[in-house]
């Protein structure tokens, strides 16, 4: 409090709890009374803690309290402020970007393995779709719980300090409810309706997400061996769901592709680091901006690699199953080197966001390129 204080300089006088006395409640209104008399101060709160405050003091003012607080407030006392900065939509659009809906673009990864074995029925459809909301609601309850623990982090940061929590848009309350019961709900929704192997994949991805949130994300390459690791739990979560495991080259590439993807994140974040003039990385991350070189060198090579795997995959007797023009394939290679070089290069420019995926959404040769993709794909099926 007294740094704060001293920080912004507007305030006569500061007083706080001690190691033996809190002052709230009844406390602090003994203590307010003793120095300003009854009625003898302005009480400005949120919380119904403060009540016997509000109770000695002359004018009382809420602040973003709650309705049934300032319906309790009205009804005893006379000429009441209640200040409420947050109307109900931005409230609500707040707590919606805490979930990071946009993230939820990952989980189509559930549908792959339904794409890659051609297997289009109403049942794995349907159970692919109940696969992508589940996962959907377990990675938001898992962003929930992580920016929770890097507030501290997050509010020393560039761009994350804008983050609800960080900024305080969204209490801290509702973010624990919320985590607690999107994690819940997916656990049920999936026990109900898919194998018993997809909520297992699911527990294992919440259990090592939170392992991540607590200690491995700050220690050096595991961090980036998760990350690329959730990519491929979706993947088999999606096969799980549909009973279509995918195959070793559809893990092989998504191996070298996702590690190409994390670490090109974390290059992202050593870069912004670098700009704003820090030598270490400020987000609690254990690397510095001296290993941009190395960090970068392994982003490239894995992603280059993860297009030589698709190459040696579209050469194999599979392919020469599935589709009837398997050359088709050939030109979603190029496509691919042309985007990882692409991403590749924005990024050592400086122009990628922290997550390459967002990064593609918004990007208009990101988004040509997939749909060019996804068109020879499904030429060299019905050729």
């Amino acid at each position: 409090a007294d740094r704060i204080a001293a920080h912004l300089g507007l305030f006569d006088q500061v007083y706080g709890s001690s190691a033996t006395y809190n002052l709230k409640g009844a406390n602090k209104a003994t203590f307010l009374i003793e120095r300003l008399g009854q009625n003898g101060y302005d009480y400005m709160a949120d919380d119904a803690v403060d009540w016997p405050v509000w109770q000695g003091a002359r004018r009382i003012i809420t602040a973003n309290a709650s309705t049934g607080l300032i319906r309790k407030i009205d009804s005893t006392f006379q000429n009441a402020e209640h200040l409420t900065p947050q109307v109900f939509l931005e409230n609500v659009r707040c707590h919606v970007f805490a979930l990071r809906p946009h993230q939820w673009l990952k989980n189509i990864l559930v549908f792959l393995p339904l794409l890659a074995a051609h297997k289009f029925t109403i049942g794995t459809i349907a159970q692919s779709s109940l696969a992508f909301v589940a996962f959907s609601m377990v990675a938001s309850s898992v962003y929930l719980l992580n920016d929770l623990i890097d507030m501290p982090y997050d509010r020393a940061h560039p761009r994350k300090k804008c983050r609800p929590f960080a900024c305080g848009k969204v209490p801290i309350t509702h973010g624990v409810l919320m985590a607690t019961s999107l994690f819940l709900a997916a656990i049920a929704l999936s026990l109900r309706f898919l194998p018993l192997l997809f909520p297992f994949i699911l527990v294992v991805y919440y259990l090592t997400a939170v392992a991540y949130s607590l200690v491995l994300k700050r220690i050096l390459l595991l961090d980036i061996m998760v990350l690329t690791c959730f990519y491929t739990l979706r993947l088999l979560a999606g096969g799980s769901a549909t009973d279509l495991m995918p195959s070793a080259w559809l893990v092989a590439f998504s191996i070298f592709f996702f590690l190409s993807l994390a670490l090109v994140k974390r290059q992202a974040e050593l870069l912004s680091t670098t700009a704003a003039g820090k030598t270490t990385e400020a987000s609690g991350r254990a690397y510095e901006a001296r290993d941009l070189p190395m960090i970068q060198s392994m982003a490239t090579a894995a992603g280059y690699v993860s297009v030589l795997v698709l190459a040696l995959y579209i050469s194999s007797e599979t392919v020469q199953k599935l589709y009837s023009a398997p050359y088709m394939l050939w030109l979603v290679c190029l496509l691919l080197l042309y985007w990882i070089s692409h991403i590749l290069i924005k990024t050592h420019r400086g122009l990628m966001t922290d997550d390459p995926i967002v990064f593609a959404i918004k990007d208009k040769v990101s988004v040509l390129i997939g749909v060019m993709i996804l068109g020879f794909v499904i030429a060299g099926s019905v050729l």
